[in-house]
């Protein structure tokens, strides 16, 4: 299973409170070192795991939050850049230590609605103060348990209130195809096969696409846009909907009949896990660019550029055809890195469809340009808005909840 769809799972505290031995714990292996040492653990520590009845997690362990010195506060800055990444965070206290570096922490848990759990570890030297407890309780509405990780049963007790946590998370989130296909359904999905393409494989969207329409009793029928003409003039079948990759809209545009609904891998992305509704807002933006504005563009993964690639290439060189300006600033930032220039010199940001990160990397990632009114958009809205085909792409999700 794709780290993708897993949830991510941050441990914060202050030093010795027994985070490292937490995810040592939950994974049932030595995978932090656990010392006595305040400021052990240095970098964050990730590991994939599959908790029983829920699935894929990655669970991160991180420095104190009180770390001291110049590394200690590049350590605390590594710390705090966690909390973008992740769907729940588990805070530790100990010895009945609360104050000003748990209610910072909290403060950014709520500022990028993530999901906390509390836990007041060691109980086996010093219990949980039921003054402490009641406050906690009362001022964050949450509750707080008492536990030492040297006893195997609380160790059980944290996984089954981190099992509790994260089906609330399942249950808001809506399937990739939801409104948009029944049981029989059948779906063609035009598939190019091109220098961005994986050898010996496809990419993530086709797959998780392809897996979708499993999940929803279709029949999944995928073929390359050299055969799509073939296909639809020898078998006569009209599918329920066609899906295809956003570089080549135009072409399969042109072969699909008007009456067939149409749109792409990346716009159901867009949807599934992006703020889909900004996305189309900002989209027409693009209309309005002019040189020496600069576009920002994310990417999730990190990969080798080819002369193929969307983001790299032919976005840019789609826009610049489009707008007839040539001296667009384009900058790209691969993977989860930092955005390190201010977001309000940008006049646009696109994001790519982010299959390999999560809704909430996704949306704490554009949280500083929706804030600060800045239009964003994604691949496949865009490359659709800029070959004319943007009505097109989403008129299958109109009727449909944004």
């Amino acid at each position: 299973m794709a780290k993708e769809s897993s949830i991510h799972i941050g441990i914060f505290g202050r030093r010795n409170c027994g985070k490292s031995s937490l995810i040592n714990s939950i994974t049932g292996q030595d995978i932090a070192i656990v010392s006595d040492i305040p400021g052990t653990t240095t970098d964050p520590v990730k590991k994939s795991i599959e908790i029983l009845g829920i699935g894929p997690c990655v669970v991160i362990d991180t420095a104190g939050i009180d770390d001291e010195g110049n590394l200690g506060k590049l350590r605390i800055k590594k710390t705090i850049q966690v909390i973008q990444h992740i769907d729940i965070a588990i805070l530790m206290i100990a010895y009945n230590q609360f104050g000003d570096y748990e209610k910072e922490l909290i403060s950014l848990f709520k500022k990028y609605k993530i999901t906390f759990i509390l836990i007041h570890n060691k109980n086996d030297i010093e219990k949980l103060n039921i003054i402490l407890q009641n406050q906690l309780q009362s001022e964050y509405n949450t509750s707080i348990i008492d536990v030492s990780l040297k006893n195997n049963n609380d160790t059980n007790s944290i996984i089954e209130i981190i099992k509790e946590a994260i089906s609330t998370l399942h249950n808001k989130r809506k399937n990739l195809l939801e409104g948009l296909v029944s049981p029989k359904d059948i779906v063609l999905l035009v598939v190019p096969i091109d220098t961005e393409a994986p050898e010996g494989r496809l990419i993530l969207p086709q797959v998780q696409t392809i897996r979708s329409l499993l999940d929803n009793h279709c029949i999944a029928i995928t073929l390359k846009e050299t055969e799509l003409a073939f296909f639809l003039n020898t078998t006569l079948i009209k599918p329920k909907i066609v899906i295809t990759d956003s570089s080549i809209f135009n072409t399969v545009a042109k072969i699909i009949p008007l009456e067939i609904p149409l749109t792409g891998f990346s716009i159901l992305l867009a949807r599934h896990k992006g703020p889909f509704s900004e996305y189309i807002k900002g989209v027409s933006k693009i209309s309005n660019l002019k040189d020496g504005d600069k576009v920002l563009i994310l990417e999730s993964c990190t990969h080798q550029v080819s002369c193929d690639d969307i983001g790299r290439y032919k976005l840019p060189q789609w826009i610049k055809n489009y707008t007839g300006q040539n001296n667009i600033i384009f900058e790209v930032i691969s993977g989860l890195g930092t955005i390190t220039r201010d977001i309000t010199e940008y006049a646009i940001v696109i994001q790519c469809g982010g299959c390999m990160i999560t809704e909430k990397q996704i949306f704490s990632r554009l949280k500083d340009a929706l804030d600060n009114n800045i239009p964003i958009t994604n691949y496949g809205l865009a490359i659709a808005y800029l070959h004319g085909i943007f009505e097109r792409a989403i008129e299958p999700f109109k009727s449909l909840s944004l």
